[in-house]
């Protein structure tokens, strides 16, 4: 099995791996991780899956705006300023396609969240151990350092659906819960 939390490829990044949801474990897939690196008002992210060969990936499309990524292979990022109620939901897809959502409070008040630039992401292949590649600019959010949760859907091949995050709260899969925003992601540099 690889070790996701040992040093990251990319220069400066820090990597975390994600656990699968105790009632929702994954079939073939046997990690998940994910390499962040803040760079300014820029925070890059690559997901790695190992058994990414088992993931059902969808068709590349143009990179728009969609809802409802999470009802199948969704790699997601979570901001919260530290002692604001709201926070900042990101849905990245295989497919290229991305959402971004702001909620007032927990799963309340929730809408799109309007971008300065889009996202850009990417995908690897089927034979690359890394999934999804994002370039988010995070110009649009509170600046300093940002509560952060990281979390996957995998859906794989044969249908299995797990739920991979930093943490899981009791009960059901809850990204949104608060409680898994266990990381943080630093301020940026001081120029």
């Amino acid at each position: 099995m690889t070790d996701f939390a040992a040093e990251a490829p990319h220069s400066g990044a820090k990597r975390y791996a994600l656990v699968p949801h105790p009632d929702r474990p994954a079939n073939a897939v046997e990690a998940v991780g994910v390499d962040v690196v803040r760079d300014g008002d820029t925070v890059v992210l690559t997901f790695t899956v190992e058994g990414n060969e088992h993931v059902a990936l969808p068709d590349w499309v143009t990179s728009t705006r969609a809802d409802d990524l999470w009802k199948t292979t969704c790699c997601e990022l979570f901001l919260a300023a530290p002692d604001a109620a709201g926070y900042f939901e990101f849905n990245y897809s295989p497919s290229t396609r991305w959402a971004a959502y702001r909620f007032a409070g927990y799963r309340a008040g929730g809408q799109d969240l309007p971008l300065a630039a889009d996202p850009h992401v990417g995908r690897g292949d089927d034979n690359s151990a890394y999934l999804v590649e994002v370039d988010q600019s995070l110009a649009d959010l509170p600046g300093g350092a940002l509560q952060m949760g990281l979390s996957a859907v995998i859906e794989e091949t044969d249908g299995t659906k797990s739920y991979w995050a930093l943490a899981h709260a009791e009960g059901s899969p809850d990204f949104h819960n608060r409680d898994c925003f266990i990381a943080t992601l630093p301020a940026p540099d001081a120029p």
